[in-house]
């Protein structure tokens, strides 16, 4: 188990995970230390050291150091075996990730040779091919995946692994429109909304990634955070390009961690409004873990039984949207 974790932590040295997560640096003096503002707690100076030669750290502000697995523990507030278990997922070889990387392109290359999926766009109110193309969308038509990989020699055995393909050999993507799934940099899953009869929502199994589309939207001083991604997709068309997803009203803790990166950002809650309160109740509980960290939440009230997607089909416009985050509360 030692020699795991050390291979686990040889694979992506400490200083080189926190820069992925965009923490900023400069030399310490010390040949190989850093220092920044300590990412676990409110710092105003520099006070967080990395030992890149030792692969540790140690904050004089808070006082707690370690490696990159402690760092893990605290950053996320995660126990020992689910930091070391989303490190793992982080980490995904190289092969699994360049085969999703693959899957989708085959998936992009599918969406304008099926008319029902072109349909469902359009029925969906999505008709830009400017935010289809940088979206990533594409369409699982399902029968056809298995071959094309074996095209390019993936084997069967990976393809079960990542659950692209079941154990009885059937795509586990049929008739979905497909979204790729990010995280620091890298695709770690694919989501399809099922056009037909079948479950709406589907994601391989394994993390599903961090907050759609963070890198581009992250710098804005205010972010409006939805709960699926065709209500993404059709603010981004309308113009709400500071728009995130979460892909439902659960934040991980790392989606929780981004959304709180940074002091004064506002975020605007625009849940679902629905029936059974589930939206509005979600809205509330997030609104509150966001204050608790002095971030703003205000929560967006549309019209009963409307999310962004369905608000926007009913004829809904770019203002009309406006003035109901320009009405919107904080909790």
């Amino acid at each position: 188990m030692s020699e795991d974790l050390e291979y686990l932590k040889q694979r992506i040295p400490l200083l080189e995970y926190l820069q992925r997560h965009n923490w900023s640096a400069h030399p310490a003096g010390a040949a190989q230390e850093f220092v920044g503002l300590c990412p676990l707690h409110r710092d105003s100076r520099p006070s967080f050291y990395v030992n890149a030669h030792k692969n540790l750290f140690y904050c004089h502000g808070c006082g707690r150091g370690g490696d990159l697995i402690r760092f893990v523990q605290l950053f996320l507030n995660l126990p020992f075996r689910q930091s070391v278990a989303h490190l793992e997922q982080e980490l995904m070889p190289a092969p699994a990730s360049q085969l999703l990387e693959q899957t989708l392109a085959f998936y992009q290359f599918q969406l304008h040779r099926h008319s029902e999926a072109t349909r469902y766009l359009e029925y969906r109110g999505l008709h830009d091919p400017t935010i289809i193309e940088e979206l990533g969308i594409g369409y699982a038509p399902g029968g056809n995946l298995r071959r094309h990989l074996a095209g390019w020699g993936y084997p069967l055995d990976l393809l079960l692994d990542t659950g692209l393909i079941n154990s009885h050999g059937r795509d586990a993507f049929c008739r979905r429109i497909i979204f790729p799934c990010g995280q620091a940099g890298r695709m770690v899953n694919l989501y399809g909304r099922s056009i037909g009869s079948a479950f709406p929502h589907r994601l391989l199994p394994g993390s599903k990634g961090g907050l759609f589309a963070w890198e581009s939207v992250r710098d804005f001083p205010a972010a409006i955070l939805v709960e699926g991604l065709f209500d993404l997709a059709v603010l981004w068309q309308a113009g709400f390009r500071n728009t995130t997803c979460a892909i439902g009203t659960h934040l991980t803790q790392p989606q929780f961690h981004q959304l709180s990166d940074r002091a004064g950002r506002l975020v605007y809650l625009a849940l679902d409004q629905d029936e059974n309160q589930a939206g509005q109740q979600a809205s509330h509980e997030l609104a509150q873990r966001l204050a608790n960290v002095g971030v703003i939440a205000y929560i967006v009230q549309l019209p009963a039984g409307h999310d962004p997607n369905s608000y926007f089909l009913a004829g809904a416009t770019a203002a009309d949207f406006t003035r109901f985050l320009q009405e919107a509360r904080p909790l």
